[in-house]
């Protein structure tokens, strides 16, 4: 949502409570698709109860989760040994478990970026003895994610979903998860297909999300790969760009 949704400095546009309450009037169902843990969506968007979170990986529909994908367990032992292994960067790890998100590096710097999207968090002295179910393993990367991801990660790509979320964040999940089916999940309990779904993206992990509606917009501020895969193009987040568009498709 950062270069989508949220202004440039992280907030919800001034704006958005009107076009929610709008939305709302209308009966048109607003979901928030993230990387986000869904505890951190559910505190940001206390008035919605569907969430597709950490990257497709939750599906929540009306308070209530209605899926999951999972890691297994000896995958993310691995996914933590190769990071910390990892030399060419400073990478954190994340391992986002059902109940929580979990670190074991407790540095200021990259403590501040992960509570940016993880509001439930809890400090191990070992992330490969966390015994929770995962959702996926996120990594901070100080640099530039994708050379990270393109080269640690190759191996692991060939078995599981390894996304790019930002410039710094890399998520690995299970090789069916993204928000795409998260979307799909929700438009099945909600009766609705592509053709009445409206999809906004910026980043590598927002591809499958735009294939699932009918009416995809990149942001203008978009990676070039997402202006490929998507049907139009909105104005930049910190121009409002989803505001602007909903209020023109809404008339």
């Amino acid at each position: 949502m950062d270069g989508t949704l949220l202004t440039q400095a992280g907030e919800l546009p001034e704006g958005f409570a009107a076009m929610r309450a709008t939305l709302r009037e209308r009966g048109i169902a607003f979901v928030p698709a993230s990387g986000r843990q869904h505890a951190t969506l559910a505190l940001m968007f206390p008035e919605d109860d569907s969430f597709v979170a950490d990257n497709g990986s939750l599906v929540a529909h009306e308070g209530r989760v209605i899926g999951t994908s999972l890691v297994a367990r000896d995958a993310v032992r691995h996914v933590i040994e190769l990071a910390r292994a990892y030399t060419a960067s400073d990478l954190g790890v994340v391992v986002c478990g059902v109940s929580t998100a979990y670190i074991e590096r407790t540095d200021p710097a990259f403590v501040a970026e992960v509570d940016k999207y993880y509001a439930s968090l809890e400090v191990v002295e070992d992330l490969t003895l966390v015994a929770d179910d995962v959702l996926k393993v996120a990594i901070f990367d100080f640099d530039d994610a994708e050379p990270m991801a393109a080269t640690m990660l190759r191996d692991v790509a060939q078995t599981h979903q390894v996304v790019v979320s930002s410039k710094h964040w890399v998520d690995v999940m299970h090789p069916e998860a993204n928000k795409g089916v998260g979307v799909k999940a929700l438009q099945a309990a909600l009766g609705v297909g592509p053709a009445q779904t409206v999809a906004f993206g910026d980043y590598l992990n927002d591809l499958e999300l735009l294939d699932a509606a009918g009416l995809s917009f990149a942001m203008a501020n978009a990676h070039p790969e997402v202006h490929a895969r998507a049907r139009y193009v909105a104005p930049r987040n910190v121009d409002d760009g989803v505001l602007r568009v909903l209020a023109h498709l809404l008339g």
